[in-house]
């Protein structure tokens, strides 16, 4: 609940920017910004799962061909009230999973062939519950939206630092600017959108750690598999895995720690495990 009410707020905040380089911008540029942003993530959003699919080499198994994964998905599935996904093995040696698709009806999870080989059972089937409370939760909706109000926010920043560069939006302009404020703002206001956007990425992670947990049934699972995870996966990097893919993951292809943590998508995982550990399933 907690962690809800943190995207809430996070999501409002993004708003509240949105609107403050808008008034800066002009309402014009802020439509077409915005609307620009939009059919680039709504275009992701629809095609998610076919995009992320082809560029993890990710195949999709049969229960003949992978009875176990397909029994733990059948049973987590019926305990979230869910439509089945799709089930996925992606062939890497880096453990990890992730899920994807639109809506509850498209949604696919996969799992890398080191996920399957390091993780007993009750692991397996924690990792699986934290990707299914991501589909429970829609988070995939969640994540465009606020990328759509990033990227917007990315947008009109830069062609403001553009007006700047030619005149604009500072004396010369009728709206009779602070051009150094106008410049702060151009040069801030991304870097905020992104702290946010990747904010909100943390918390549902968060929320998707708990929920999974109730998926479950039990918390150990998952915390056992995030330490496993997290230890196999500083080792062995995932090859091909980049920014723009890496929130989907239940851990961090692309750990950081220090400040590089503050612009990870994932909050950190002895965090994670610690409230794992104490929560109470019921």
């Amino acid at each position: 609940m907690m962690n809800t009410m943190k995207t809430g707020l996070l999501m409002v905040l993004m708003t509240v920017l949105v609107m403050a380089v808008g008034s800066a911008f002009g309402r014009q540029g802020m439509y077409i910004a915005g609307a620009i942003a939009l059919v680039g993530n709504v275009f992701s959003y629809w095609f998610s799962d076919k995009i992320v699919l082809t560029m993890y080499r990710a195949k999709e198994v049969a229960p003949e061909e992978a009875p176990g994964l397909h029994s733990i998905v059948d049973q987590l599935a019926a305990n979230a009230g869910l439509p089945k996904p799709k089930v996925c093995i992606i062939p890497s040696e880096a453990p990890n999973a992730f899920a994807t698709g639109r809506n509850p009806k498209h949604a696919v999870v996969a799992v890398t062939e080191g996920a399957m080989r390091i993780l007993s059972p009750h692991e397996l089937e924690g990792v699986l519950a934290h990707e299914l409370a991501h589909v429970q939760n829609r988070d995939m909706l969640i994540s465009t939206i606020v990328a759509v109000m990033a990227g917007a926010v990315m947008m009109m920043a830069t062609m403001l630092r553009w007006g700047l560069m030619f005149g604009g939006f500072g004396g010369r302009n009728s709206r009779g600017g602070n051009p150094l404020a106008l410049l702060a703002m151009a040069i801030l206001a991304p870097v905020a959108a992104v702290l946010i956007q990747l904010a909100v990425s943390r918390a549902r992670e968060y929320e998707a750690d708990a929920q999974g947990a109730r998926i479950a049934g039990s918390s150990d699972g998952l915390a056992s598999a995030l330490e496993k995870l997290a230890h196999s996966s500083a080792r062995v990097r995932m090859a091909g895995a980049g920014p723009s893919t890496a929130h989907l993951f239940i851990v961090n292809p692309l750990s950081g720690k220090g400040l590089a943590g503050l612009f990870s998508s994932h909050p950190p995982t002895e965090e994670r495990v610690r409230r794992l550990r104490s929560m109470q399933v019921m």
